[in-house]
């Protein structure tokens, strides 16, 4: 058998299609899509990522102005129709719950009930893993499992398409979920488990289940029901309690960590699930407050290595921002939750500006950048030219002149998206021999050379007007707090 790890184009792009946001194609896209091209259609498309996640913080009464506790939830989301979240109270008998709901689910997932609030982020669990399977030279729908072969489950469909024939289409299953393509040539195929194929995991649907409780105990019964997506849930009570918990239906893995495609031949199924006493939590913790911004907020003591839950987390500036505006603020208001929650401060951007403040450039375009960056407050302000200047440089070009020193020929590999700027701005804080004899004067000049072709890269798209209001507000993000 071919090795695992020999994924196809394919497979990637079965992915790709199911994750992406809705797009509409040009004809010829489409065709591609549709006849399943991965190399014309994954070439095409436009493979940006929407980045931004969500935040939420919930303050203890020894902390706000009124002796009361805060709960504060912001679900970052793209537009969309319709809206991923909608506003609606709920009032039945037994039942007053106000919030944002789900278009298509029966709860409210951010709000309260008059006597307890709630509100979650994501939390990364990794719910899914990808099977690759050797397949039975005498018979291409049965695979390897166990000392045996094992028969793949069909099941034959029919799809209506628009201005053309009725299509008929083969589904195949193995014990672990959907095959999602077959490599003929090396007999295997890639089927995917998923947390989302298990009983109960409608997306949001356990909020149903927690809108009624009324104290910390009857939240955590119905986290302990909770399937998907995993959430970092907070809490808060009208008694003046706190709390978060993470919460999500887990693979309990044994003897691998769901990083990299794995046989499907038994020797890596999931032995169960982690119960809700297996992830972290927290109740009336002594800083007097808490908050989740999609970061790695697993403890430093946690059992990592018996408990895989998962690696890919989001950066924590935005975390760390939050952190430090609470820290500073003993008698929070409710205004003062609402600006939190508009805060444009750019944490990494601080940490960039520190690095430019002794460098100097004869070249117009790096002199231009370090003018209007050095006394940049890091603040995402509509109205900044040194913020859309900032984030055109760290979007488009910061990452790409670092890898064109360090590795040139992936330069052509990884879209600049693809990029962890928290990673970037690391490094650069402390480059290495990867970037020759003398990595700090390497480093500056990658920023020299990367700032000045951002200078270039804003002014063709705004002017070269840099005062405020001119023009920058077009080119900012619809959401900061980097």
């Amino acid at each position: 058998m071919a090795s695992i790890c020999s994924v196809p184009k394919a497979v990637l792009a079965a992915y790709d299609l199911a994750t992406r946001p809705v797009a509409f194609p040009q004809p010829k896209e489409r065709q591609a899509a549709l006849a399943h091209d991965p190399d014309t259609y994954l070439d095409a498309a436009d493979q940006q990522r929407d980045t931004i996640g969500s935040n939420n913080w919930v303050i203890a009464p020894s902390r706000t102005a009124t002796g009361r506790p805060i709960l504060a939830n912001d679900p970052h989301r793209e537009h969309s129709v319709p809206s991923l979240r909608y506003i609606v109270g709920l009032n039945a008998p037994g039942l007053s719950v106000i919030g944002a709901g789900e278009p298509a689910l029966p709860g409210i997932s951010i709000g309260h009930n008059g006597t307890i609030a709630f509100g979650l982020t994501i939390f990364n669990v990794d719910q899914e893993d990808l099977y690759v399977y050797e397949l039975n030279p005498q018979n291409p729908n049965q695979y390897r499992y166990g000392n045996g072969w094992e028969d793949m489950r069909i099941v034959h469909e029919t799809e209506q398409v628009k201005g053309e024939g009725d299509r008929e289409i083969e589904l195949k299953f193995t014990r672990h979920g959907p095959v999602i393509h077959v490599d003929e040539g090396n007999k295997r195929a890639f089927a995917v488990r998923s947390i989302w194929f298990e009983p109960g995991t409608s997306a949001y649907f356990g909020s149903s289940d927690y809108m009624t409780a009324k104290d910390w105990n009857g939240f955590l019964a119905a986290m302990r029901r909770w399937g998907a997506p995993s959430e970092n849930q907070v809490y808060a009570d009208t008694r003046g309690n706190i709390g978060w918990v993470a919460a999500g239906k887990t693979p309990r893995r044994v003897n691998y960590d769901g990083l990299m495609p794995v046989p499907g031949d038994g020797r890596y199924d999931w032995q169960g699930f982690l119960s809700l006493d297996d992830l972290p939590k927290a109740y009336q913790p002594k800083q007097g407050f808490l908050a989740t911004a999609n970061q790695m907020n697993l403890p430093p003591d946690y059992p990592i290595s018996e408990r895989k839950v998962g690696f890919e987390w989001a950066d924590s500036a935005r975390w760390q921002r939050i952190v430090e505006v609470l820290q500073a603020n003993s008698k929070v208001t409710l205004a003062d939750a609402m600006d939190l929650q508009n805060d444009d401060t750019a944490m990494l951007g601080r940490r960039l500006v520190k690095l430019l403040q002794p460098l100097t450039s004869d070249d117009a375009n790096v002199k231009k950048g370090l003018e209007l960056l050095r006394p940049w407050d890091a603040r995402d302000a509509a109205d900044s030219a040194a913020a859309a200047l900032f984030e055109v440089w760290i979007a488009n070009h910061l990452g790409p002149t670092l890898l064109k020193t360090t590795a040139p020929k992936a330069v052509g590999l990884i879209a600049p998206e693809a990029s962890s700027i928290s990673a970037i701005v690391a490094y650069l804080e402390s480059p290495d021999a990867a970037l020759g004899a003398d990595p700090a004067a390497a480093r500056d000049q990658i920023l020299c050379e990367s700032l000045g072709a951002a200078v270039a890269d804003v002014a063709g798209k705004l002017g070269d007007d840099a005062r405020p209001g001119a023009g920058a507000a077009c080119m900012l993000p619809s959401s900061t707090t980097r």
